[in-house]
């Protein structure tokens, strides 16, 4: 594992955790390339790209290892096992190397134009999470819109969570709270807001881009994100119940008795 104290820390570390991706990797390097780290040609940001292989059994980890050697900026890892999304961004977090983490998902429905902005609006704000909000620019169908809906409706009854589009994976945060979060549990990815203000962290909302998927097959159905994420939100409110400060300091200093 990269050491995250190495004598030079990049502005940015963007994680992306990529499953059986082959065809959206090289254009979604090219866009963080166009959007991020050479915009223009210009000036860009001083970033680094981390794409984490979760065990693909594609193209996607030789094409990446390409995309690497041409980008000194890219970052490749590989898990030998698919172990999932939450488990495969933790490793990419830890790895980071960068004052600020920024995610997106492989699939490039997120769009990496959006991270300049979030980077903007967090060092602007003093936050410590800015967190993107699909809701006006997603086109789902029926049964997604549904499915979405009775999601972000279970999560504020059980976990009174005010985040309107807690799943979209654009976000940006301090490296500091990304490496608080317990993405070593499956699912935890669908959470980061929640346990972050749980912890006391300051959250922003910005309204990001949505874009269709156009190639590869998505990875969660109606059936596979519903069930799964209403169990997943019982095992949040009973982590959270159960959650405590785990912060000292030293007492106060006290006068000698005379």
């Amino acid at each position: 594992m990269t050491d995250p104290q190495s004598p030079h820390r990049p502005l940015l570390s963007i994680v992306v955790p990529a499953l059986n991706e082959q065809e959206n990797v090289g254009p979604l390097v090219e866009q963080i390339k166009r959007a991020v780290v050479e915009p223009d040609r210009g000036g860009g940001i001083d970033a680094e790209l981390i794409v984490v292989d979760d065990g693909s059994n594609d193209a996607t980890l030789e094409r990446l290892t390409e995309l690497a050697g041409q980008y000194p900026w890219l970052r490749v890892l590989h898990r030998r096992r698919t172990m999932g999304q939450s488990a495969t961004m933790f490793a990419g977090i830890h790895a980071a190397r960068g004052r600020f983490v920024a995610t997106l998902d492989a699939d490039l429905q997120n769009d990496p134009a959006d991270l300049p902005k979030l980077l903007e609006h967090l060092r602007h704000n003093q936050a410590d999470l800015v967190q993107g909000d699909r809701s006006a620019n997603r086109r789902d169908n029926l049964v997604r819109r549904v499915s979405s809906w009775v999601g972000q409706t279970t999560r504020k009854l059980i976990l009174s969570d005010p985040i309107r589009d807690t799943g979209c994976s654009t976000r940006v945060l301090t490296a500091d709270l990304a490496r608080q979060l317990p993405l070593q549990f499956a699912g935890m990815h669908r959470f980061i807001p929640h346990y972050a203000r749980m912890i006391g962290a300051t959250i922003i909302e910005i309204p990001v881009n949505h874009r269709p998927r156009r190639a590869g097959v998505a990875k969660y159905g109606v059936f596979n994100r519903g069930l799964v994420g209403l169990c997943d939100c019982f095992a949040v409110r009973w982590m959270t119940k159960r959650y405590r400060d785990t912060t000292a300091a030293a007492p106060p200093n006290r006068k000698t008795p005379s």
